[in-house]
């Protein structure tokens, strides 16, 4: 663990020694908060930031943003998922959608925060908290959802629901199972919420599920909904259906961003 944080620690200054920043550095402790430059009063342009979040060996970490406005596109948080080396990268954030918690596999999490050269925004701030390895962590709120359930341990279950006017998409009870090699997860990622009446809609994350309309009951007559799943590039995404039942012949799903446009 020593050579670990020495490396670290000089990794942290050559970050901060390079681009002039007095932001970033190594973080420690069973919890904390990390803020952009300037929060909540804005972060500089040319921001190169460089924050490392280590625990002890075999915990996790959890990052929950309680905060998040960055120019969209151009001002970007990535959360690597171990050192900040391109084959840990995790996620890539920006615009002004509250990003869900982010829980770490092991017991190293990083975050990267760049901005351009014009247009500042209020900036981020995030609380980080150790999580033991029989725990979950928080799944997070979902936009127009409810969670209902308050522990987060092997075994414990949380339930989600819409508020009135959007219908629930995805599994609405989460358990906290033994996920090999990384204590504790969810067996399902957190659903969402849509407007009555709609479907489709574009998707981001690393995770998620799509449902039919009204999925597990029957969907409507006269239904066409087309969703978007994006990715970072270089990326691929891997599309496995865990149920599948259309009228044969009548009701049709196009899968199209392969080599060549598929239809089931």
């Amino acid at each position: 663990m020593g050579t670990l944080k020495q490396i670290l620690l000089l990794f942290a200054g050559f970050v901060a020694a390079a681009h002039g920043q007095t932001c970033g550095g190594l973080v420690q402790g069973l919890n904390g908060t990390i803020e952009s430059p300037g929060f909540p009063h804005g972060y500089p342009n040319y921001a190169n930031c460089t924050w490392i979040i280590v625990t002890g060996e075999r915990n996790r970490i959890q990052l929950s943003f309680h905060t998040f406005a960055l120019e969209e596109d151009f001002d970007i948080v990535s959360i690597y998922d171990g050192q900040p080396q391109p084959g840990n990268l995790k996620l890539r954030l920006s615009g002004f959608m509250l990003p869900s918690p982010i829980v770490s596999t092991g017991s190293i999490l990083a975050l990267w925060f760049t901005t351009d050269f014009a247009v500042s925004a209020q900036g981020f701030k995030a609380i980080y908290e150790v999580l033991p390895s029989h725990t979950c962590g928080n799944p997070g709120l979902i936009p127009r959802g409810v969670i209902h359930g308050t522990r987060y341990n092997i075994g414990d279950k949380i339930r989600y629901s819409c508020v009135m006017g959007y219908v629930l998409e995805g599994h609405a009870v989460l358990t906290c199972i033994v996920s090999p090699g990384s204590g504790a997860s969810w067996d399902f990622p957190a659903p969402f919420c849509r407007a009555e009446g709609s479907c489709g809609g574009t998707l981001r994350g690393t995770t998620g599920t799509i449902s039919s309309p009204h999925f597990p009951s029957e969907y409507e007559n006269n239904a066409d909904c087309t969703w978007s799943i994006l990715a970072e590039p270089g990326d691929t995404i891997a599309l496995v259906f865990t149920d599948f039942q259309l009228e044969d012949r009548y009701d049709f799903l196009e899968i199209s961003g392969t080599e060549a446009p598929s239809i089931w």
